[in-house]
Parts: C-alpha cells; structure tokens; sequence
C-alpha cells in the first residue's frame, strides 16, 4: 500500500528534482522571457491552415483509391510532402 501511495503521489503532480515549492512557481511565473521571444516562435496560424490544406488532400487521395489507385498513391505522396512542409512552419 506505501508503494502504491508513492507512485501515486509522484504521478499526481511532482516538481523537478532539486526544486522547492517556491523556486518552481518563480520559473513558471517567468513567461516575459517567452513573450519576447515570439518572432522566433513557429506561425501556428499557418501551421494550422497547412495542416487543413493537407487533411483536405488525404481525404481526396484516400477517395481517389475506389477510383484510380496511382492517382490516388500520388496524391497521398503528395499530402506527405505538404506534412514535411507543414512541420517547417
């Protein structure tokens, strides 16, 4: 049962090893940091109308397949590519 208890309690929600209660809210609270660094975040908004985009042609690529199985293969092989593409966004 004290296993049981400990594994339990180390899942719910433990800190970093070697912080304290107080050290981890000071990193947490710090998101200035990341506010000035948001012109070297990726665009999601991009990110998400490629990942749409990309979605659109997988669902023609597998429609395709009942119809014309090369066509339909490109056209999947093409929706991989735009995934590559999507993920450099």
């Amino acid at each position: 049962m004290v296993t049981r208890l400990v594994l339990v309690q180390k899942s719910i929600g433990s800190r970093p090893v070697g912080t304290t209660k107080f050290n981890y809210m000071d990193d947490f609270n710090d998101i200035k940091k990341d506010r000035q660094n948001l012109e070297h975040m990726p665009d999601q908004k991009l990110h998400q109308v490629i990942s749409f985009i990309k979605s659109g042609i997988r669902i023609l690529g597998y429609g395709l397949l009942l119809y014309n199985l090369p066509v339909a293969v490109g056209v999947l092989i093409f929706s991989e590519a735009i995934g590559i593409i999507e993920e450099l966004v």
